[in-house]
């Protein structure tokens, strides 16, 4: 089963992630503390629309940095063993209400690399098959309150 606090990744959205979060604490902190300093010396900070542009650009900034390293610091890259268990890393093909449908359990930072949907271990549909096997059937509670059934028809490790 799936750690709770773990962001389980491919090495390639690993990469892409710590890139990001290279550029964002160097280059574009320095970016964006040059725009402050410039805008401030126009004077008048109260209808300084620049100013003020730079100081909401810079808190997104700040909050993606801190979002960045708490991912990449409760991060697994692996690719899980191929034994039919669902876990984090899996494609997963079930029939979820009536419905067949195919989507990774993971980290929706991997998306951009696949055209699966994808949904967290801790989301009420990954929680509810985190663990399971193929040909296990579940159920799990939708936010409107309704029970939802799941059969799990198949499962893979995702390869990218």
């Amino acid at each position: 089963m799936t750690e709770p606090n773990v962001t389980w990744l491919t090495q390639e959205a690993h990469d892409r992630l710590k890139a990001e979060l290279e550029h964002l604490s160097g280059p574009a902190r320095t970016e964006i503390a040059e725009r402050i300093a410039a805008a401030r010396d126009e004077g008048d900070l109260k209808e300084n629309g620049g100013y003020h542009a730079a100081r909401e650009e810079q808190a997104k900034n700040e909050a993606r940095i801190r979002e960045l390293t708490e991912k990449l610091r409760n991060v697994q890259i692996s690719r899980p063993a191929d034994d039919g268990i669902i876990e984090a890393g899996m494609v997963v093909t079930a029939v979820v209400a009536g419905d067949e449908m195919t989507f990774l359990l993971g980290s929706r930072e991997i998306a951009g690399t696949t055209d699966l949907d994808v949904y967290s271990p801790t989301s009420p549909l990954g929680a509810a098959i985190d663990g399971k096997k193929v040909g296990d059937s579940t159920t799990y509670t939708a936010p409107n309150g309704r029970e939802i059934t799941v059969e799990i028809t198949a499962a893979k490790p995702f390869s990218g």
